[in-house]
């Protein structure tokens, strides 16, 4: 279900992808960005359609509050704008993940076959998203090549995202990881708002 209705009435929804510029976010995007999230951020999660773990729509002022703190203080969040803001991603350095999840190494169960010396350097990819009903239109590939550009310039190689896979799968979001040729890497058990999730670790070279 998506919360926010005739996301693209006005632009054809197949022309929109060439008509999008991807660029940082700022502080003015608050707005746009909490549409988009609150779109597939609610209390319903769509396997097939992709959410996040959040209910954006609860606390609209509380998770405005978030993505301004997030514009502030994350090196890599971008936006994909034409008219308005239709999709966002977030992504944190390996400084910025584990100060906020410090014992995130130590918790994820790695494959034997991973190479633990790509954890020197890398960034997680925390959270992409777009309209609901726009899912699966390549927008989240067109802000996933602006970030893919940027890590080449600052020599980052490694890229890190996690997956839920329970209580509830999250199948669009592992169908996006096969899309850009992720890499099971390992997976993690983390407990928020009192629920036990299973995330799947994937990761892949930056190219």
């Amino acid at each position: 279900m998506s919360a926010v209705t005739n996301s693209y009435s006005v632009v054809n929804p197949y022309h929109l992808k060439k008509l999008l510029r991807v660029r940082k976010a700022q502080s003015s995007d608050i707005n746009g960005i909490y549409d988009v999230a609150s779109s597939v951020g609610t209390s319903e999660k769509i396997s097939e359609q992709g959410f996040l773990i959040d209910d954006y729509l609860s606390k609209p002022f509380y998770y405005k509050k978030k993505i301004g703190h997030w514009i502030e203080n994350l090196e890599y969040f971008y936006v994909a704008e034409y008219d308005k803001i239709y999709g966002f991603m977030m992504a944190y350095t390996k400084k910025e993940w584990l100060k906020e999840n410090p014992n995130w190494i130590q918790d994820v169960y790695w494959n034997p076959e991973f190479d633990l010396s790509w954890l020197n350097n890398f960034i997680v990819v925390d959270k992409t998203a777009v309209f609901a009903d726009l899912t699966g239109m390549g927008i989240g590939s067109l802000i996933y090549k602006r970030l893919l550009e940027d890590l080449k310039v600052e020599g980052i190689e490694h890229i890190f995202a996690e997956t839920i896979i329970s209580p509830q799968p999250n199948f669009a979001s592992l169908q996006f990881r096969k899309k850009q040729k992720y890499s099971l890497a390992g997976f993690r058990y983390e407990k928020y708002n009192n629920i036990l999730y299973t995330d799947l670790i994937y990761h892949k070279k930056a190219e």
